[in-house]
């Protein structure tokens, strides 16, 4: 005869078990590695990573109020930018290096491209409070969305308190950036069993492995270092990379290796987005000289065929992610244009 007491704790046992499942907001690809970011601190839910969408395409957040996160880095584009190769921020000032694309950021323990960050949640910071990019204050910013007519809720049901603070701001627009999981593309449908590549893609991805993979390795197509790669100083953005941050000489010219993920989306390439096409890219490695190089970061030019580019390009086309880039869920969220509308038809009634 079963026990009542029991199955009441068994049932109560699933149903705790469901929607903590059902709350969860990442999940770890099965093919991908253990995430290097830790949860302890910042727990994921549903409503935190809608707020933390809310907070990253509204443009409230900079000092004129016309530049969002989401200016530089859309989802259309795997949240980086195709229109010009630096960043813009308020009043059209143009940035020193390209915005670099946001996914996977799970996997990441510094951000930028010269790691000057070192956690997510206190990257935004930096954005935030540049003059050429938000050009804000953190404290004029709490205190734009504090006098919001519906921030103040939102926080409040997510956090637990209607004052509006900086660690809820910046872990809210964390966990939005760190569910952006990029992990469907015909690559990982290969890797799963549930496609198979096409001989030229094989081909292309064995000349991957063979010159590529080291740096850019496989699943998530970097290694997480910054590495030299041969590319000439620009005079006018005088743009040391990592050696800005560590001051050490053997940094110079350092940035960190990008994923290769959506790169169909991503354009232009490298740390200034000096590259518009991928061909410029191959053509940029098959052709550096050591002479270029002011450490031993690549042992030799890669060398290919012109058949061997086309096969090469053929799997980086494998890595493109079309229901990453397309997800509604990563796009302008239509109940901020709302309540933009309805703060707007109130001041004007106001006014009257």
């Amino acid at each position: 005869m079963s026990n009542p007491l029991f199955s009441i704790l068994l049932i109560f046992v699933v149903v705790v078990a469901f929607t903590a499942a059902e709350n969860s907001v990442f999940i770890k690809p099965e093919h991908f590695p253990d995430p290097l970011v830790s949860f302890d601190n910042n727990s994921h839910t549903p409503d935190k990573v809608a707020l933390g969408r809310l907070l990253f395409f509204d443009p409230q957040l900079s000092l004129d109020e016309t530049i969002s996160c989401a200016s530089c880095h859309s989802p259309y584009n795997a949240f980086a930018h195709t229109d010009h190769a630096l960043s813009h921020g308020i009043g059209d000032q143009i940035g020193q290096r390209n915005a670099p694309a946001l996914f996977n950021l799970a996997w990441k323990n510094t951000l930028m491209w010269d790691g000057a960050a070192n956690h997510i949640e206190t990257q935004a910071l930096a954005p935030l409070t540049n003059e050429k990019e938000m050009g804000e204050d953190l404290a004029h910013v709490l205190s734009k969305l504090q006098a919001s007519s519906f921030y103040p809720q939102k926080f409040l049901s997510v956090f637990g308190d209607s004052i509006i603070q900086s660690q809820s701001l910046l872990k809210a627009l964390a966990s939005f950036q760190l569910s952006l999981i990029s992990a469907n593309a015909k690559y990982d449908q290969v890797q799963l069993g549930e496609l198979e590549f096409t001989d030229q893609e094989l081909n292309g991805e064995s000349l991957f492995m063979q010159h590529c993979n080291a740096c850019h390795t496989a699943p998530l197509f970097s290694n997480d270092l910054y590495k030299q790669n041969g590319l000439q100083l620009d005079p006018t953005l005088n743009d040391l990379g990592r050696m800005d941050v560590t001051l050490d000489p053997n940094d110079s010219l350092k940035f960190k290796v990008p994923s290769l993920r959506n790169l169909s989306y991503s354009y232009p390439y490298m740390h200034d987005g000096r590259f518009n096409k991928l061909n410029e890219v191959i053509a940029h490695y098959t052709s550096i000289s050591r002479n270029n190089l002011t450490s031993n970061e690549l042992d030799q030019p890669i060398t290919l065929t012109e058949n061997d580019k086309v096969d090469l390009v053929a799997f980086l086309l494998t890595l493109n992610d079309k229901d990453f880039i397309f997800n509604q869920k990563h796009q302008f969220p239509k109940e901020l244009l709302i309540q933009k509308k309805n703060t707007n038809s109130n001041q004007s009634t106001s006014n009257q």
